[in-house]
């Protein structure tokens, strides 16, 4: 993910401050046209729009996500509680030390699985954050990566739970966690700036990707356990391609290389038939070009490399001086950029399984993804494009999922994907991003060229230019909310639209029609960030975003907070027509609070430090105590209420 632009240069928090730059030329009509006239102050607040479309609802969209906590339904926990967030949240004021995190007193915390742990005990050390050495690249290999981001908790029964009838309820206790890596950097992970050698950039590759870990709660707390499905995912880790683009010549190099690897792992999602999807963001950061300096490169690159951001060093990763896959100017790996940026499917239970890239949910920097299902069975996935100036997307499956699944068919291979358009009266149309479109059929020779460069094709068709969509999740009543982090790019505004430049970022909810089948939805602002900043609640920069089936909405922040407070994870009630942040973690110095999964009870949840200290011993040394030595290392914090009941009341 990327970060609030008005802090990158002097926190570091950025792969480069390059990608502040949008790398959208399309002209398409801004959102911030769009709401000076359809946003005022008071709508804004009253969420009048999706209560007006609740013909629209239905809360059979997300009952397949049941089993995996997506929504699991324990009313009963609720019921105890005279209000749905009723913690005691932590006051704005009370943050004084950010070397450690702060949580809410009705809330307590553990550290499990920071950088270097071991991904089955026994297998190799810890690197419990030395400054004087650092992983080699085969231990990296065997160990918990860096930037934890988007991850997700699968029960360890899930994929015998219909055996046991349906009054079963999936275990909370133990699961596969499957956890993304999304970025290191150079100087947190090697210790130096720059790699000086293959087995640098080896080190800095495997401690990329994802994680897939068994953990278990005892009596004093959760553990990492032994499993044969537990490994590591990394860049050069062997994937295949499925769907529309899964044969086109742009996936290939004349090298005739297999395809490897995931890379930038930002937010994911669960599938309702119990795999787990991991997005692929910022890949472009990687590639460089090792023989063209930056204006022989400016002239010498195509438009679609343009128009996904790629530049002639990248995030300065120096992958490319040693690794001929990651060098743009190598005639025998020209196609290496194309086989990054997708959706990635992986069976947390199957440890031999090849992650699949689903090619028909398209090419971007997919932040997040969330599977909405309709009554029909067929599934809608939610997706943004992160980066300033891009497009909300939905793919939409054309058979029910239960269907293809047990005919051995993906329903992430046949579908269809669209991108939004916002429109003035409060509604909005996806437009289908296909080539019978001959708007699009003038630009591509087919669906498969057409999917490898889908920010073309949305440019093309006039989707609406958006403040970095991120992370998207399905609410209590089938609605969407997408989050947007910030944008301080917009320009002028007005009593209409009182977020011009967009700094503090906003929330956005929608409703699909014909059960999220359709291609027709009304919209709104939910929830402007900058509107809390006279309140106790005050929080900014909102990414990430999970509902669950009561109707709490969980939102972490990435970017440069209010009143010295840290990034933190804040609960909202969306049943009230007000909404009123309550805050129940602040984070470290430096860091961003991100990815978050329940278990299916609710009562245990987990979510991560991403990037503590900017890996700086003198900020903090998270999660070993205070000593302004050992390095800080991400890391997953399990939160726990101590009274025993859901997570967020």
């Amino acid at each position: 993910m990327l970060t609030n632009t008005d802090e990158a240069v002097d926190n570091g928090k950025l792969h480069d401050d390059k990608e502040d730059l949008s790398s959208n030329e399309s002209g398409n009509r801004s959102f911030r046209d769009v709401l000076k006239i359809n946003v005022s102050r008071r709508k804004v607040l009253a969420g009048s729009a999706v209560a007006a479309a609740a013909g629209f609802f239905t809360p059979a969209a997300t009952a397949g996500l049941r089993g995996l906590g997506a929504n699991s339904i324990d009313r009963d926990n609720d019921r105890i509680n005279r209000e749905l967030v009723g913690f005691r949240p932590v006051e704005r004021a009370s943050v004084l030390d950010t070397r450690m995190p702060t949580i809410s007193e009705d809330y307590e915390y553990q550290s499990l699985i920071p950088w270097g742990t071991p991904i089955e005990p026994g297998i190799t050390n810890e690197y419990a954050g030395d400054p004087s050495t650092r992983p080699t690249s085969s231990e990296a290999a065997l160990q918990v990566g860096i930037g934890h981001d988007g991850m997700w908790f699968f029960p360890i029964d899930l994929k015998s739970r219909e055996s046991f009838g349906p009054r079963y309820r999936t275990r909370s206790d133990e699961g596969m966690l499957c956890i993304n890596h999304e970025f290191g950097r150079n100087d947190h992970v090697l210790g130096k700036a720059a790699p000086e050698s293959l087995e640098d950039v080896r080190l800095s590759q495997n401690v990329h990707g994802v994680s897939v870990v068994r953990i278990k709660e005892h009596f004093d707390g959760w553990k990492v356990e032994q499993s044969e499905a537990a490994r590591r995912i990394t860049v050069n880790t062997p994937v295949k391609f499925s769907g529309p683009a899964a044969d086109s010549d742009l996936l290939q190099n004349p090298a005739g290389n297999m395809p490897l690897g995931t890379v930038n792992n930002c937010g994911s999602g669960p599938t309702p038939w119990g795999t787990y999807l991991t997005c692929e963001e910022n890949f472009n950061g990687y590639f460089g070009s090792a023989s063209l300096s930056g204006d022989e490169f400016d002239t010498a690159r195509t438009e679609e490399q343009a128009r996904y951001g790629f530049d002639f060093d990248g995030f300065g990763y120096g992958w490319h001086f040693f690794d001929r896959r990651f060098d743009l100017s190598d005639p025998d790996y020209v196609n290496e950029q194309n086989r990054f940026g997708w959706i990635v499917e992986i069976d947390p239970f199957d440890g031999t399984q090849t992650p699949v890239k689903r090619t028909a949910m398209g090419r971007f920097k997919h932040e997040a993804v969330a599977i909405a299902q309709s009554s029909n069975g067929r599934i809608a996935a939610y997706m943004g494009d992160d980066q300033r100036f891009d497009y909300c997307y939905k793919y939409v499956s054309n058979e029910a999922w239960e269907t293809a699944i047990a005919e051995g068919r993906s329903p992430l291979d046949d579908g269809k994907l669209y991108v939004a358009r916002y429109d003035d009266d409060g509604t909005g149309e996806w437009l289908e991003l296909t080539i019978d479109n001959p708007i699009l059929a003038d630009r591509f020779a087919d669906q498969a060229e057409l999917l490898v460069y889908a920010r073309v094709a949305a440019d093309l068709l006039g989707a609406t230019p958006m403040d970095r969509p991120e992370w998207t999740t399905i609410g209590k009543n089938s609605e969407v909310y997408w989050t947007l982090t910030n944008n301080s790019q917009r320009e002028v505004a007005d009593a209409a639209n009182p977020i011009a430049p967009n700094s503090d970022g906003h929330i956005i909810r929608t409703v699909d029609a014909d059960d999220h089948m359709g291609t027709r939805f009304t919209w709104e602002i939910y929830l402007l960030a900058g509107d809390t900043r006279d309140t106790e609640g005050v929080f900014t920069d909102p990414d990430l975003a999970w509902s669950d089936a009561s109707g709490r909405l969980f939102i972490g922040t990435d970017g440069g907070q209010p009143d010295g407070l840290q990034d933190q994870l804040t609960v909202i009630d969306t049943n009230k027509d007000v909404p009123e942040p309550k805050r129940l973690l602040v984070g470290v110095q430096s860091d961003e609070v991100t990815g978050f999964t329940v278990t299916p009870d609710r009562r245990t949840a987990f979510v991560n430090l991403q990037h503590p200290g900017n890996g700086d011993p003198a900020s903090t040394n998270f999660p070993a105590a205070p000593d302004g030595v050992t390095i800080p290392r991400d890391s997953t914090l399990v939160l726990k209420r101590k009274n025993g009941a859901v997570i967020g009341s």
